[in-house]
């Protein structure tokens, strides 16, 4: 069953001309790279389009045998949509910037909380909103990994490859931003609890 196969046995398959291996690459990683996309551009349209290009690429490297197996597919999968932001952002040099509030995941979602009153559901959604705002403010390598964590739910060692950083730098980088994120809710008087 393909779906049981590594990164390198369905690359080297794909390699041998099973169009399919390519098909269970791309169904393995699309949801992930859409949504790390999705992130970075706030804007469906465009993280779809660079979602695409990103696989596009992946395909013509593997054809051309550009692509050398170290063993960090994911992380080199990445690295192209990561480039392809950036190349999208110097080429149009300011991004259109589309409110996404609704595509965004709720971090407070959860079961548990299905019979809550209406005030109750007002407090979360501004100690959401509030959060979200204040990921916002960190600094972009925080933020990044921030999200990559809460709303990716990316391993800190799927957070290492991507970023190529080692999984202390990651954990660092974490580490940091709930430092930072206190100190920013303890300066603002905000109220992250129900009360």
């Amino acid at each position: 069953m393909k779906s049981m196969l590594s990164d390198q046995e369905l690359i080297v398959a794909f390699g041998n001309g099973d169009n399919s291996a390519m098909d269970m690459l791309i169904t393995r990683y699309h949801s992930k790279i859409l949504g790390y996309i999705r992130h970075l551009v706030r804007n469906q349209e465009l993280a779809e389009d660079l979602c695409q290009e990103t696989f596009i690429k992946v395909i013509n490297s593997l054809k051309k045998n550009t692509y050398h197996d170290d063993g960090h597919f994911s992380a080199w999968l990445f690295r192209i949509a990561k480039n392809l932001i950036i190349d999208n952002y110097r080429k149009n040099t300011k991004l259109p910037t589309v409110s996404n509030e609704s595509n965004e995941v709720d971090l407070f979602n959860n079961a548990k909380f299905s019979d809550e009153t209406i005030e109750t559901k007002i407090v979360k959604g501004q100690i959401s909103n509030d959060l979200k705002d204040l990921i916002r403010l960190l600094p972009e390598e925080q933020r990044t990994t921030v999200l990559m964590r809460l709303n990716l739910d990316m391993s800190f060692k799927e957070i290492a490859e991507v970023q190529n950083i080692s999984i202390n730098t990651a954990l660092g980088r974490m580490r940091y931003a709930v430092i930072n994120l206190r100190k920013m809710i303890e300066e603002k008087n905000l109220i992250m609890t129900l009360q």
